[in-house]
């Protein structure tokens, strides 16, 4: 007998899967950009749904996609096709009021530069400050607490009055997450926040990240290249061509004398039409590619390299069951194996 406990220390429990509901919900999401009469599709049909409270790391190669998923969600940029909704907000069909409202009230963000986050010539509590400024909603008393009660958290007080240029990288990106969760927007989006900072620096930042959205329960997505950062958070999503490929699920396990472990799982995503991506490690190991042959087990589907000059059909001639009654699929490897 064991309990689980959390990973995240609180929060909402992973997402059960694009049909639901959700905070953030991306189904079949395309981008196309067209340059010089070249389309080049960013997002190939993505789907993603975050719980409300969740927080998520979004990881993937350059070029993935990744980014292009965060420009739609920050209302920076409208998709091809396909549907995404925020907080209630259905993002294909806002218009240029809807847009300023939902970038000013329902998200915050934070950019990979520090130099894009705060403005140079105001000082750490000013420029927390002016988001509540322009948005008017608390009383001017109610709007210095406020900002005092962010730059605490984010254990970034003592640099209240200083500029940027007077502030080390990771004291920037705190008070840059400070800004971005000063109206209470509903979710926060940080794009490769610890792109530009060393490895001490990063932990601090993704922590600072991580308290931030126990504290305030703000729905967080962190995209980003860096796959250290998803073992900060419980989930961590991989996007591969434009797609969501696999998701990772940690927790920590306490059996019943006490022993902690960290167990990690990864699943395959399937999309509406029932298509996935097998790791690539998975590809490699088995040498897998242009077809393989499946097979429709009573509790799971069995996958393996086509031979040369062989039908790929399931159960057919030459199929593993058939020379080897006992032959099975590939399996996964275990944590134990890794």
């Amino acid at each position: 007998m064991s309990t689980t406990i959390e990973l995240t220390d609180g929060g909402a429990p992973p997402a059960a899967g694009p049909g639901g509901g959700g905070e953030i919900r991306c189904a079949d999401l395309v981008r196309i950009f067209a340059t010089d009469g070249v389309e080049v599709q960013a997002l190939q049909g993505l789907t993603l749904t975050v719980e409300p409270g969740e927080i998520v790391a979004v990881v993937g190669a350059s070029g993935s996609g990744k980014s292009t998923l965060l420009t739609i969600l920050s209302g920076l940029d409208t998709p091809t096709g396909g549907s995404a909704v925020v907080a209630g907000t259905d993002l294909l069909t806002m218009s240029h009021a809807e847009r300023v409202r939902y970038q000013r009230a329902t998200v915050g963000f934070v950019w990979q530069q520090t130099s894009r986050n705060l403005l140079p010539y105001l000082t750490a509590s000013e420029n927390v400050r002016l988001p509540l400024e322009l948005a008017g909603a608390l009383p001017r008393r109610e709007r210095a607490r406020r900002v005092e009660d962010l730059l605490d958290l984010l254990e970034v007080g003592h640099v209240a009055g200083r500029r940027p240029g007077e502030m080390s990288g990771g004291e920037q990106q705190r008070t840059a997450i400070a800004v971005a969760v000063a109206n209470n927007p509903r979710v926060l989006l940080a794009d490769e926040p610890t792109g530009e900072l060393d490895e001490t620096t990063s932990v601090e930042v993704l922590e600072a990240l991580r308290g931030v959205n126990r504290e305030t329960g703000v729905t967080t997505l962190i995209v980003t290249h860096d796959p250290t950062v998803s073992e900060h958070v419980a989930r961590t999503v991989q996007i591969r061509d434009g797609r969501t490929s696999t998701e990772t699920l940690r927790r920590t396990e306490v059996d019943e004398h006490g022993a902690e472990r960290h167990v990690a799982e990864e699943f395959a995503v399937v999309d509406r039409v029932g298509r996935l991506q097998l790791p690539q490690d998975f590809v490699h190991a088995l040498d897998l590619r242009d077809r393989v042959r499946l097979a429709l087990e009573p509790d799971h589907v069995g996958v393996w390299p086509a031979a040369p000059g062989q039908a790929a059909e399931p159960g057919g001639p030459g199929s593993p069951a058939d020379h080897d009654p006992l032959a099975e699929p590939a399996q996964a490897p275990t944590e134990e194996d890794r």
